[in-house]
C-alpha cells in the first residue's frame, strides 16, 4: 500500500502547495485562471497525444473493460435521475456534476494505486481510453453546444459531429489515436518536447485546484452542498459497488475484480475541476466534489485492497 499512499501524498502536497502560494500572494485568481487555461489548451493535449500514442489499443478489448464501462454508465445514470428528481434541472452544470460521478482519476493517482495494488500499470489504460477518448469529449461537446447557445451562436445540426474537433485535447487525441492504429513511430525530436510540455497539465491542475480552496468559499460552504453529497453517493458507493457486482456476474477472476472495483473506487479526476473553470460552470461543485471524493477514496481503496487483495 505503500505506493498508494504515496500516490495521495504527491497530490496533497502540490495542493498545499498552491494553498499556500495562494496565502502569501504569490498566486491569485488571476494566476488560477492561468494556470487552468494552459493546462486545458496545451499541457493536457500534449500529455493525452503522447500517453495515447503509445499505448497498446488492444486493452480495449477485454471483459474488464466491459465491465468497467457499464460500471460508469450505471454510476452516471443514477446521479442523474437522482439530480433530477432532487433539483428539478437539467443544465451544464449536470455535465460537470455527472463526470464527478463516474470519470475516475485513472492518470496521476491511479497509475501509483494500480502498481502498488494490482502490480501493473497497465489496468488503467483501458479506462484512461474510454474516458479521454469518448466520455471527455462527449462531455466538451455538449458544454461547446451550450457555450455557442448562450453567446446567442444558432448552431445547425450538421455542425454538431463537428463540434468536439473545435476542442484541442480532443483534436490531440483523435491524432494520437490514428499515428497509433497506423503503426507510425515519432521520432525523439518531436515527441521529447510534447512530453515536455505535456508534464506541465497535472502541476498546473493541483496548483489551481489549491489556490481555489484557498482563495473560494471553504468546500462544505457553498450552495452546492446537498449536489456534493448526491455526487460522492454515486462515486463513492455506488460505482465500486456495481463494477464488483458486475464482476462477479461476468465471473471476473479475483485479480480482475479487485482491478475493477478499486478503478471504480478512485476519486473523481482533476482535470473536471479544469474543464470546469474553463467553460465557467459548476467549478465550486468540481472542486468540492474532486476534494471530498478524493479524501473518502483513501479508506475505500485501502478496505477494497484488504478484501480483494488477498
Amino acid at each position: 500500500m505503500q505506493g498508494a499512499l504515496s500516490g495521495f501524498f504527491t497530490i496533497g502536497a502540490i495542493v498545499v502547495t498552491g494553498v499556500l502560494l495562494a496565502h502569501l500572494g504569490v498566486l491569485g485568481q488571476l494566476h488560477r485562471a492561468l494556470l487552468s487555461r494552459l493546462a486545458f489548451l496545451v499541457a493536457s493535449p500534449a500529455l493525452l497525444f503522447s500517453l495515447v500514442a503509445g499505448a497498446d489499443l488492444a486493452h480495449l478489448f477485454s471483459r474488464t473493460l466491459v465491465v468497467s464501462v457499464l460500471a460508469i454508465a450505471v454510476a452516471g445514470a443514477c446521479y442523474l435521475i437522482a439530480a433530477r428528481v432532487a433539483f428539478g434541472r437539467a443544465n451544464a452544470g449536470t455535465v460537470i456534476g455527472t463526470l464527478c460521478a463516474c470519470y475516475t482519476n485513472a492518470g496521476n493517482l491511479g497509475l501509483p494505486i494500480a502498481a502498488a495494488i494490482m502490480g501493473d500499470m497497465t489496468w488503467m489504460a483501458p479506462i484512461m481510453l474510454v474516458q479521454i477518448g469518448l466520455m471527455q469529449p462527449t462531455a466538451l461537446a455538449l458544454l461547446d453546444t451550450r457555450a455557442a447557445r448562450h453567446a446567442g451562436e444558432r448552431i445547425a445540426w450538421y455542425t454538431y459531429p463537428t463540434l468536439p474537433l473545435r476542442n484541442p485535447i480532443t483534436v490531440a487525441v483523435l491524432l494520437a489515436v490514428g499515428i497509433n492504429l497506423a503503426g507510425l513511430r515519432l521520432p525523439e525530436l518531436v515527441m521529447t518536447p510534447i512530453e515536455l510540455v505535456g508534464g506541465m497539465a497535472v502541476p498546473a491542475m493541483l496548483l489551481a485546484f489549491g489556490v481555489s480552496l484557498r482563495l473560494d468559499p471553504l468546500p462544505g460552504r457553498g450552495t452546492h452542498a446537498r449536489e456534493v453529497g448526491l455526487i460522492q453517493v454515486a462515486k463513492v458507493v455506488v460505482h465500486p459497488l456495481v463494477a464488483w457486482g458486475l464482476g462477479l456476474a461476468f465471473g471476473l477472476t479475483r485479480p480482475e475484480l479487485l482491478a475493477v472495483t478499486v478503478i471504480a473506487a478512485l476519486p473523481a479526476a482533476q482535470n473536471i475541476y479544469v474543464i470546469a473553470s474553463r467553460y465557467e460552470v459548476g467549478e465550486m461543485l468540481a472542486r468540492d466534489s474532486i476534494f471530498v471524493s478524493t479524501m473518502l477514496s483513501v479508506p475505500t481503496i485501502t478496505l477494497l485492497a484488504a478484501l480483494l487483495g488477498g
